[in-house]
């Protein structure tokens, strides 16, 4: 070989070599998004807990970021859902309630349902999982759907996600030990389950054993990979070694029972599989590690809305003290029934440590999403980005002028966060069109209504409340639309 072809020979090599590692250098995160399932505020360790263990999920807090002032996109499953994947707050989003399609149920023979699922999200509407999907990404979704059968718009595989693994309606997830879950459109059937108490197979561990075989195919390549749990909503069911580790530690009482199945050890069970939900949150991060990713991968954890109420399935929220100071669990628009953890953790990228008082929603993790990606968001949603406040630049993050929420359910319910106030309406099914106000920073409980002491306030709230929303249509909140329509009529 001449020297001269050499010399060329080496410079297109070390061209190869540095294509290679700007390709490497731009390669896109993977993003890891686990969600609780009726988890409060109060009840992981990094947030207060004293009695549950969740380790693994305090060390993403302990590496990473934890957010005090965060908030869910409704007070029950499936509309919080919905806010989660299209970026809407309730006064848009398409989904604003729980509630099952009776008009759908003649498709149940074809596609094999035995639930119902719930009403679908409709094909215009573009979820996160979409977007991503279209930028290269691989894409999963392991647990608890609630936005539409298979079959429907709503499907999760017509939604962006290249695999979907679990339950797919929200009624068949009340049980931990199905007799089946999905994939995708078919059935995976669980020998030994027969929805009782206990069985062979525990759900969670099969998401999480589905999420971890994602990981290991998809590492090559840039993934998405949704983790919605359905733990610990109830039923309270639990494997029995996880039991062991709470059995005859915490003490238990009588109640009455209301509701789900009974579990001879409600307290200790529900602690178990709490617990037992965190170990699966240490198996993921373990893999992302064993497999080089830890520096290419950012893990978020959160819940969905507040902690159940009344001993509901023997469900303890006062025992654990599970919304903290919060008034309000599961179904409220108070603090206790959306306000929720999230703690997110990315090696190099976030401060370990770090704690934020900024105010959000789940209507904000699209578009932070989209900046973690690279890629435009839409322009029509309701988040902002929280990707200054993540890496260390809270002075160039974008506030909220306020959030809202509106709740056709529980008595019907209205609320807005704006700076330390809180405005909310309870009973409007009743034709209570009151503003309760409560200035958070002196009164986290909203304990004490001052709204006859700010009429400004409850003022700039009320015209929020008119012009943050539109109707629905579906799940229509028929006291609030005509309250709007009037209002807009006088003005």
């Amino acid at each position: 070989m001449r020297k001269t072809d050499l010399v060329f020979l080496l410079l297109a090599l070390c061209a190869g070599l540095f294509v290679v590692a700007d390709r490497a250098e731009a390669r896109q995160p993977n993003i890891i998004f686990i969600m609780a399932d009726d988890l409060g505020y109060h009840e992981l360790g990094c947030y207060g807990q004293k009695w549950i263990k969740t380790p693994n999920i305090d060390r993403i807090a302990a590496e990473g970021i934890k957010f005090t002032q965060f908030y869910s996109g409704q007070a029950v499953c499936a509309p919080a859902r919905c806010v989660l994947m299209t970026g809407k707050h309730t006064g848009h989003s398409y989904i604003r309630n729980n509630g099952n399609p009776k008009h759908l149920q003649h498709l149940a023979p074809k596609y094999g349902w035995e639930f119902p699922g719930q009403f679908p999200i409709p094909d215009e509407e573009l979820t996160v999982a979409e977007i991503l999907k279209k930028e290269g990404y691989a894409t999963a979704a392991c647990g608890k759907w609630g936005l539409g059968h298979f079959g429907t718009s709503g499907d999760p595989n017509k939604q962006g996600f290249d695999l979907f693994y679990g339950f797919n309606c929200q009624v068949h997830a009340h049980n931990h030990y199905p007799k089946f879950l999905w994939r995708n459109g078919k059935k995976e059937i669980l020998p030994g389950n027969d929805r009782t108490l206990n069985g062979e197979t525990y759900s969670q561990d099969k998401f999480t054993e589905v999420a971890l075989d994602f990981i290991k195919e998809k590492q090559d390549q840039p993934f998405f990979l949704y983790l919605p749990f359905a733990i610990p909503h109830l039923s309270i069911q639990v494997t029995e070694e996880s039991l062991n580790e709470y059995k005859g530690k915490i003490p238990e009482e009588d109640y009455k029972h209301r509701g789900y199945l009974e579990h001879p050890f409600p307290r200790a069970g529900y602690a178990a599989m709490v617990t037992h939900m965190d170990r699966d949150v240490g198996k993921v991060m373990s893999l992302v590690k064993e497999l080089g990713l830890d520096d290419d991968t950012i893990v978020f954890f959160t819940s969905d809305n507040g902690p159940t109420y009344d001993r509901l399935g023997g469900s303890d929220s006062d025992f654990f003290e599970s919304a903290g100071d919060f008034k309000g669990l599961k179904g409220s628009l108070y603090e206790g029934g959306i306000r929720v953890p999230l703690v997110a953790r990315w090696p190099g990228k976030i401060v370990p440590g770090t704690i934020s008082h900024h105010q959000a929603a789940f209507w904000d993790v699209l578009p932070t999403l989209c900046d973690i990606a690279g890629t435009k968001k839409p322009d029509d949603i309701d988040g902002i980005s929280l990707a200054p406040t993540l890496f260390g630049n809270p002075d160039q993050q974008a506030n909220h002028e306020y959030l809202y929420w509106e709740f056709p359910a529980y008595g019907g319910q209205q609320a807005v966060r704006m700076g330390p106030w809180k405005g909310i309406r309870q009973n409007m099914f009743k034709g209570n069109f009151h503003i309760e106000l409560y200035n958070l920073e002196d009164d986290i409980g909203e304990t004490t209504d001052v709204s006859s002491e700010h009429p400004e306030i409850v003022k700039q709230i009320e015209q929020i409340m008119l012009t943050a929303r539109e109707p629905a249509e579906v799940l229509p909140f028929k006291q609030l639309d005509e309250w709007q329509a009037k209002q807009r009529k006088a003005n």
